[in-house]
């Protein structure tokens, strides 16, 4: 093994990952033993500060929990100058039993009530990112990349699905293609989206909830780090600029039972029963999990009418102004899309959190509202609207049975005391166009 060191992390529910660099010499007793953090790193603000309002914090004397691998080897990083793994883990309580508030914990937990029912979720992600001019991240400010092939341009106009712009970052894509490869994430399609240097890497369907989180967190690390050896920045901020696109995250899954059988497919083009208590769960908790699909100030400002962003709850047929969205397909791919979070949310809490919707859905057997065709906007008025407000989100988030129920009381405390004193931070500081304009 040589110098090889480790990285082994947990996420917490900020999406951030936390964690230690071990060397090679303690790889054994980590994958036995797994490596103590205290229980607090799970909701740490975004900025990684200590939540005092959690309940982590003094009241157990900030206590550790253990951080057990989730796989039964190390991946490699190929994009490390030095040779380097990593190690994905997830948090116990020194008992042994799952620490819920953990996010992978509690995707887990939904995986494990659908196989109680004898379902199966197939899973597959979509993540848009923008990439960035190296200046960007060190300016704290976003700037348009030049291409590194083809005519050297700066791309700061919009030129969706263009060839030309991925061949003018063909190596680039090479590279993050094959680190995929090297991972074991399952990359499909690449495609150049409605922003300037925005692309979408769309992942194939995977039988394991879980793995398919793991592949969509991995990404997002992997794309940063293969973009700074190009002298490149990325972002999967939600609304890196104002007025151009912004970093959407689409889900797609379908169930399947247990002799292997889509049970959402009925052999034509409207689906089962079954998928339609999905769907009219994922409508009815859509408001409630507004926190988990857009947890950041800057999620917020996705959501406008006619910007492929859905500022209400609907669905409909091969329609792509809806929230939930049943795509064309052969019947036997009979499948669901949510479209509303953003880029910058937590991948185990947003799987978590749709799969848990439709879940319940499907037990209370709601049915849905009546299926849009044609421009969802122009008909937003009749349907329950989602908060758009960051403060106005938390609120509801706090206030939600859903939530309580399938996600438990610790969850939601930790959850929400992380957003409030984030949204206190920012509070406290005067913005520029506050002192351009009052001055």
């Amino acid at each position: 093994m040589g110098d090889k060191e480790f990285d082994l992390f947990i996420t917490d529910l900020n999406g951030n990952l936390r964690g230690k660099r071990i060397p090679a010499s303690g790889l054994k007793a980590v994958m036995k033993d797994g490596v103590k953090l205290p229980q607090s790193v799970i909701g740490f603000d975004h900025w990684g500060d200590d939540v005092l309002e959690n309940g982590l914090v003094f009241e157990t004397g900030d206590s550790d929990g253990v951080c057990m691998p989730v796989h039964s080897s190390p991946i490699p990083v190929p994009w490390s100058e030095t040779p380097r793994d990593q190690i994905l883990a997830m948090m116990y309580n020194m008992d042994g039993t799952p620490f819920y508030p953990d996010p992978r914990q509690l995707l887990a937990n939904i995986v494990e009530r659908f196989k109680e029912l004898g379902y199966t979720p197939v899973v597959a992600t979509e993540l848009e990112f923008y990439l960035l001019d190296g200046e960007s991240e060190a300016n704290r400010r976003p700037k348009e990349p030049l291409m590194t092939e083809g005519n050297g341009r700066r791309l700061t106009d919009t030129d969706c699905y263009s060839i030309e712009e991925m061949d003018g970052l063909s190596n680039f894509f090479a590279d993050v293609r094959a680190a995929c490869e090297v991972q074991g994430i399952p990359a499909d399609t690449i495609i150049s989206e409605l922003g300037p240097g925005q692309f979408e890497i769309n992942m194939k369907h995977v039988d394991d909830a879980l793995l398919a989180a793991d592949h969509a967190n991995m990404f997002k690390r992997l794309v940063k780090g293969v973009a700074r050896n190009y002298e490149y920045g990325t972002t999967f901020m939600a609304k890196p600029y104002a007025q151009k696109s912004g970093n959407g995250f689409h889900v797609h899954f379908s169930l399947l039972d247990e002799n292997g059988v889509n049970v959402f497919d009925n052999g034509g083009d409207d689906g089962t029963p079954l998928l339609k208590h999905a769907v009219a769960g994922l409508l009815d908790n859509m408001a409630d999990s507004m926190l988990v699909f857009a947890p950041h100030l800057n999620s917020y400002r996705r959501f406008e009418n006619g910007a492929h962003a859905p500022t209400f709850a609907s669905w409909g047929y091969e329609n792509r102004t809806v929230a939930v969205r049943i795509p064309e397909s052969p019947t036997v791919a009979r499948r669901i899309e949510h479209r509303v979070a953003g880029a910058d949310a937590n991948p185990y809490l947003v799987l978590a959190t749709v799969l848990g919707a439709a879940l319940d859905g499907i037990i209370r057997k709601l049915d849905p509202i009546a299926a849009i065709e044609g421009d969802a906007y122009s008909v937003s008025e009749n349907f329950p609207i989602l908060p758009n407000r960051w403060e106005h989100a938390t609120q509801v988030f706090k206030d939600s049975s859903f939530m309580h129920e399938y996600f438990g009381e610790a969850f939601v405390r930790v959850f929400s005391a992380a957003k409030e004193q984030e949204q206190e931070r920012i509070q406290s500081r005067i913005s520029n166009v506050e002192y351009e304009a009052y001055l």
